[in-house]
């Protein structure tokens, strides 16, 4: 995003013609008489860049739009890379409106508070929000075992159950607590843990890390509402968001 905001200012400044940070008196003056002498039709490349100067300079308001324009391209094109691994647990139709990726850790405090909230989302919009669910162990070992044990949950069906499960337990996610929570909610506690420890889970959690580099989530939880990064849970920064995208 930043990147191409910087190479859209930089195709602004080479338009106007800027290669100091403050334009003098004199600089000022020769933008207003350019402006002014714009050709009517443009003949050549010259005639184009001062066509292009010309209408910029009259309506600044312009480039503020094209940025806007910019950034919902990206967030939009964010969104759609997020939200598409297909080994990722995800609730609610792919063709929502409303795309919410959390990335988040099972002894993340905020991310507890907001399990509830996330889930409620997606169960009663009718059809209009997705969740798409990243493992992103950060704070612990233990997080680390918890977040391969509900990966591997998705091969029993029981994925959003254990999910909910993990996130609510109040004590240490040893793997006996783990193995324990897990027989609750009637999962096979050989089969599961014979797919944590299989190395195509741990390389799901690596890629999901690597997203979340690339993407600037480096907290849990971390929030992209159709590719904008909320980062913690602010319930009305992020409600607030959603709505606009509901009513938009």
């Amino acid at each position: 995003m930043l990147r191409s905001i910087l190479s859209l200012s930089t195709c602004i400044a080479m338009t106007f013609g800027l290669s100091a940070c403050n334009m003098s008196a004199d600089d000022k003056a020769e933008t207003s008489t350019a402006a002014i002498e714009a050709p009517a039709h443009a003949t050549s490349r010259e005639d184009v860049e001062k066509i292009v100067r010309a209408y910029l300079l009259e309506n600044p308001e312009v480039i503020v739009e094209a940025m806007a324009v910019l950034e919902e391209r990206e967030q939009a094109k964010t969104s759609e890379i997020l939200a598409s691994d297909k080994r990722d647990p995800s609730i609610g139709p792919a063709d929502a409106p409303v795309t919410i990726v959390e990335f988040f850790d099972y002894k993340c405090g905020y991310c507890k508070r907001s399990v509830d909230w996330v889930m409620d989302l997606a169960e009663e919009s009718d059809g209009k929000i997705r969740v798409v669910f990243k493992e992103f162990p950060i704070l612990s070992e233990q997080s680390k075992d918890a977040a391969l044990a509900a990966l591997a949950a998705q091969q029993q069906d029981k994925y959003m159950e254990f999910h909910q499960k993990l996130m609510k337990y109040p004590g240490e996610l040893s793997r006996d607590n783990i193995f324990k929570l897990a027989g609750d909610v009637g999962l096979n506690t050989a089969k599961l843990e014979k797919v944590m420890d299989d190395p195509k889970t741990m390389e799901h959690l690596l890629d999901i890390r690597l997203e979340a580099q690339t993407y600037g989530a480096d907290a849990t939880p971390s929030f992209f509402i159709n590719g904008e990064l909320i980062q913690g849970f602010d319930k009305p920064k992020l409600e607030a968001r959603i709505k606009a995208l509901a009513e938009g």
